[in-house]
């Protein structure tokens, strides 16, 4: 089994009995070291070389005490066993790597400060050759050498760590991203849906309640409004098909709402609108800016929805009125009002803008960056006012 990271840890996990092969392997190779340059082997000279690789097992669980273990065992060795020199800084060399794979660049210069004078002071006092000899810079290599990989492997780990966090943290964004977007798009063909039926439902009952009324003294009139059902109501079939239709799967193709999803509707679809709504009863006047005809996808739709939504309420409240339909552009933004001549009962009328079609006009407008304001004006009737920003962009979701 290979090297375990564990995320956010500076620890590393190998199997249990690694340590105690390697500290097996030191002192065996030290009584090795002892049989091939013919010294005797004492009781003091075994004791040393087995308590000379003991720090290796502690290596992980205290790195700093067993660098220092490592160390005073040099001490031990030298003082205890003559000519024994290339085998006893296996175990303190070790340690210095693991010191610094686990407690990184600060821990690696200071065990690397400390270590220099020890290995410089055993070579001197113990050592047959010159202080300054080959020997001494291959010693002192074993002090430096092993703290730079261990910094580089810690360095490496940390980086391949922070890779990590990165890659989970966009992942984490992206899913939230897509959350996000599937309830925004849930949200906007819910009040696509809404509009579209409060529309046709309240043409429909309109409309419906003429023919009844004219059935028997004007039947010419009355089928009439009937053809205006029929076509309310297959066009408002149509926009379902439209928004729903891309809620179907793809392999749905038989499904009865089958076919191409039609596009978002926008200011260009407003001469249906407005014509469905003259045959309701409501006198119209359309006033439209040319500069506000070609407007950014989303602000277009918008702005269409808003028309249709306060048309809507207009007939649901007022019935059969007066109603005209201004679309400006003002610099950066463009501005949609609705105002009719009113016509019903007082109680009708209300400042509060707590009604479904109102909040769900403002949610359309707010999710823009722009505002809108709803209410009766002092001369009678209601005002639907939107401000929309031309540019969307800078808007956070």
């Amino acid at each position: 089994m290979g090297r375990v990271i564990r995320f956010g840890t500076p620890r590393l996990t190998r199997p249990p009995g690694l340590d105690l092969v390697l500290a097996l392997l030191f002192a065996a190779a030290m009584f090795t070291e002892l049989f091939l340059r013919d010294r005797p082997l004492t009781a003091p000279t075994s004791t040393a070389f087995v308590v000379a690789a003991l720090p290796v097992l502690l290596r992980r669980q205290a790195p700093v005490a067993a660098m220092v273990l490592g160390y005073l065992t040099l001490f031990g060795i030298s003082l205890t066993t003559d000519g024994i020199y290339s085998t006893i800084p296996f175990p303190a060399v070790v340690c210095a790597y693991t010191l610094a794979d686990l407690r990184g660049r600060r821990a690696a210069v200071i065990a690397t400060v400390a270590g220099l004078p020890i290995v410089l002071f055993l070579l001197q006092a113990y050592s047959p050759h010159a202080l300054f000899s080959w020997i001494t810079a291959q010693n002192l290599a074993l002090v430096v050498l092993p703290a730079a990989l261990g910094v580089a492997a810690h360095d490496r780990r940390a980086y391949t760590e922070a890779l990590v966090e990165r890659a989970q943290v966009a992942e984490r964004n992206q899913e939230e991203m897509a959350r996000r977007r599937v309830s925004e798009e849930r949200l906007r063909i819910a009040r696509d849906v809404h509009d579209v039926v409060a529309h046709a439902m309240v043409t429909i009952n309109v409309q419906a309640g003429v023919g009844a009324y004219l059935v028997r003294s004007d039947p010419d009139e009355a089928h009439s409004t009937l053809r205006t059902i029929k076509q309310v109501s297959g066009d408002a079939l149509t926009d379902l098909r439209s928004m729903l239709g891309i809620l179907r799967n793809d392999d749905e193709t038989d499904s009865p709402l089958g076919g191409p999803a039609l596009p978002v509707q926008g200011l260009a679809a407003l001469d249906d609108l407005t014509e469905g709504l003259r045959r309701a009863g409501i006198e119209l006047t359309v006033e439209i800016d040319p500069e506000a005809r070609s407007l950014p996808a989303s602000v277009d739709s918008t702005a269409f929805r808003i028309v249709q939504e306060a048309l809507t309420n207009t007939l649901r409240h007022a019935g059969p009125t007066s109603a005209r339909i201004a679309i400006a552009h003002h610099g950066d933004r463009v501005r949609v009002a609705v105002t009719d001549a009113g016509g019903a009962p007082a109680e009708h009328l209300t400042s509060s803008g707590s009604g479904s079609g109102i909040s769900g006009m403002r949610e359309r407008t707010t999710a823009l960056g722009g505002s809108l304001t709803a209410g009766p004006r002092p001369g009678g009737g209601w005002q639907v006012v939107a401000w929309l920003p031309l540019s969307t962009e800078a808007v956070t979701r």
